[in-house]
Parts: structure tokens; sequence; C-alpha cells
């Protein structure tokens, strides 16, 4: 099989990306479309409103409320799924968005091939997220701090402390 050198350059970052942490700019992850974008919302630091990407055919505001779990793991799923459920340590293949709450986007693999990943190899409140759905299921967590990136947070995008957002889209499980 032969892969371009600029492709692996993209496969060996999204692989960096997921597991050492690091995020991609918001700049990097524009709407395709007008119908795509949620809500615009602007901070003291911000020059430009960042935009929220829609991924879901539920609207924000149609979306049923949050469930919590025992670890303080805000969810709320947006489309069953009716394949397998991950565990801890299932490999997993998804699609996702994250933004923080001011809504500026920091992360997302839409646009872009969807990325697979050891589940116990990113923030807990992804490897406690995902096994509450399964394939081809869609859920929105709401990540406390603790279960992110904690007080250390991941400069320059994702403060200290940061609640972290996601719509998640689980593909595979392996």
């Amino acid at each position: 099989m032969k892969i371009r050198r600029g492709r692996l350059s993209v496969i060996l970052f999204c692989g960096c990306a997921v597991f050492s942490g690091c995020v991609a700019g918001p700049e990097d992850f524009v709407a395709k479309s007008d119908d795509e974008v949620g809500t615009v919302s602007m901070t003291e630091n911000d020059s430009k409103p960042s935009e929220i990407v829609q991924v879901s055919n539920t609207k924000m505001e149609n979306r049923p409320a949050f469930k919590t779990t025992a670890s303080g793991l805000k969810y709320r799923v947006l489309r069953e799924g009716k394949g397998r459920r991950p565990n801890a340590s299932s490999t997993v293949t998804c699609h996702y968005k994250g933004w923080l709450d001011n809504g500026k986007e920091f992360d997302s693999s839409y646009g872009k091939k969807a990325l697979s990943f050891p589940l116990n190899g990113v923030v807990k409140g992804w490897t406690e997220g995902l096994q509450l759905i399964q394939e081809g299921g869609m859920l929105e967590l709401e990540v406390p701090s603790n279960l992110g990136y904690g007080p250390q947070g991941r400069p320059p995008i994702i403060p200290q402390n940061a609640t972290l957002h996601f719509d998640i889209e689980l593909l595979k499980v392996r």
C-alpha cells in the first residue's frame, strides 16, 4: 500500500492529537454551509465570533435533558445505536466535535477521516461516556475538568479547569 508523504503526515498528526491531547486551532474547523452553524458566541479575548457547528440533526434547543453519572459526567443520547457496546479496553472509531463553555470549537474530525483509538487512551470523560452507547449511536458529553484535562489544561487552546463539550458519533467498536 502506497501512502504519500503528505497523507502520512496528516495520519501521524491526527494520531498525535488523540493520544497526546494535542488539539488543532479553531481556525482549522469551518462550517461547510450556513445550515450547519448552530450559534455564534464572542468572549472578551476573541477578536471575532466563533462558530458552533451543528453535527447532529437534533437542534441544540430540541435535544433531550442531560443525565449525570456518579462521576459527574453529563451526557445525553442524541441517537441510539444498534451495534456493539465498547468497554474501557476497546478500540473505537469516532467522528466528534469539541467546544468550550464559551462556544469556541477546539477540535473536530468532521471534514476529515474518522479517528480510531483505544478508549482507555483518551480523557476519562470519553472512556466513561462512550461505554453508554452502541455502534451507530451518538451522544453529547459535558465533561467536567476532573474527567478532562484538569488543572493543567492544554494551553493555549484549552484553559485550566475547563469543562469540555463534545458531540461524538460511535462508528465502530473493535
